[in-house]
């Protein structure tokens, strides 16, 4: 039996490759530092894995949870976002629960275009956006986000059909790949532009928590009017540490919730209500583990700035998120210079190609190794006698 056109219009998993190249590398005996991933490598705090325990051990979470999420976790996410960004959240009907926020950001497009409708999508950005345009059955539009724009988007550079025809649009910082931050600034221009053009906003605030040099990320919420045309998208897997846990929520527009959850309602029938719990307690208990994991974080990107600095290599150091974007020697194309650092020196990062056209002529590291790791990583580069 042949597969449906939507699942042979997929795009080709880029981290699927990467993952493969690397596994190949290690199953040789080969000590490879991986600066490619973007799994977070500390633990889930401990006590978001003794409310776990507790709520796993009591047998009323046996039971199917209701389709919309617990109520403890909707008004976690309420509470979560009055304390951190001082935005008011309706618990039932601005709140969609999610198994894990790459779910929401596939499915929405489902949920709320049509065939002629157009999506439009950041480049370089999250591979995984793509995926949601051949499951709908519709078009994209890329938005190219350069350097000397501080990598968002100049709206102006979109023409007046593709306006007409756009009904969404992704945006994502503290950004992946780049380490970007947004300003207030931007997310107020993104309000006009999204009313003046009809076009309802996702943003991806997966990164949210990891923010440099004392400055917390900006939460889209935040700009007057941003409930009115869009929805951000939070992940515990970052903030916390759940990244296998598989567990984020959807905030903002009350249309655009409701069409996540109805979508979620034939697609799913719930999350395991003790992972649920155990969210709660995440968002709603104090928040010294993420200030300690955002320390780290800036430890490892202020030494691998210093590394690469001290051999030539220069490189501007991220705002936010927990990936660096580093300029590729003259002579490479980005997956040259990612298969030749595999290759020579046994390190495996991410192509900046992979992200899309835009990216060509970087790689994506990820502070995702202890700083040993990251010089150990550098002092290899610097014997390639690349700098």
């Amino acid at each position: 039996m042949d597969f449906s056109k939507r699942l042979q219009n997929l795009p080709t998993q880029f981290f699927a490759s990467l993952v493969a190249k690397t596994s190949k590398a290690i199953a040789e005996g080969r000590d490879v530092i991986n600066l490619g991933q973007g799994n977070p490598d500390q633990p889930t705090p401990d006590h978001i894995i003794k409310a776990l325990q507790t709520a796993a051990a009591d047998p009323k979470t046996h039971k199917y949870s209701p389709f919309r999420g617990i109520a403890e976790l909707r008004q976690a996410a309420v509470n979560f976002y009055k304390r951190e960004y001082g935005v008011d959240i309706d618990p039932d009907l601005e709140v969609a629960i999610l198994a894990g926020t790459k779910i929401g950001l596939v499915e929405l497009p489902l949920a709320l275009l049509d065939p002629d409708d157009l999506l439009l999508l950041p480049n370089p950005g999250y591979p995984d956006y793509l995926s949601g345009a051949p499951l709908a059955d519709i078009g994209y539009e890329l938005m190219r986000l350069n350097p000397e724009n501080g990598y968002l988007p100049d709206y102006a550079e979109l023409t007046g059909s593709i306006r007409s025809r756009a009904k969404l649009m992704y945006l994502n910082y503290p950004n992946n790949p780049t380490g970007a931050v947004a300003t207030k600034e931007f997310f107020d221009e993104t309000v006009k532009f999204a009313k003046d053009n009809s076009i309802a906003v996702v943003h991806d605030f997966a990164y949210g928590a990891v923010g440099f040099d004392g400055k917390k990320p900006v939460s889209f919420l935040q700009s007057e009017g941003a409930k009115e045309v869009g929805i951000e998208m939070y992940t515990l897997s970052k903030t916390y540490n759940m990244a296998g846990w598989r567990i984020g929520f959807a905030v903002g527009n009350s249309k655009m919730i409701e069409a996540l959850n109805l979508i979620q309602d034939h697609f799913f029938a719930g999350l395991f209500p003790a992972v649920q719990l155990a969210a709660a307690e995440a968002l709603n208990a104090d928040q010294q583990c993420v200030d300690e994991l955002v320390g780290l974080y800036e430890k490892r990107r202020n030494v691998l700035v210093a590394e690469c600095a001290r051999i030539g290599w220069n490189i501007k150091a991220p705002q936010g998120s927990f990936f660096a974007w580093l300029p590729v020697p003259e002579g490479f194309t980005s997956v040259e210079f990612a298969d030749f650092l595999l290759e020579k020196a046994d390190i495996s990062v991410a192509a900046g190609s992979g992200f899309g056209d835009v990216g060509e002529g970087f790689v994506r590291v990820g502070l995702l190794v202890d700083e040993t790791r990251i010089i150990e990583a550098v002092n290899r580069i610097e014997a390639l006698k690349l700098f």
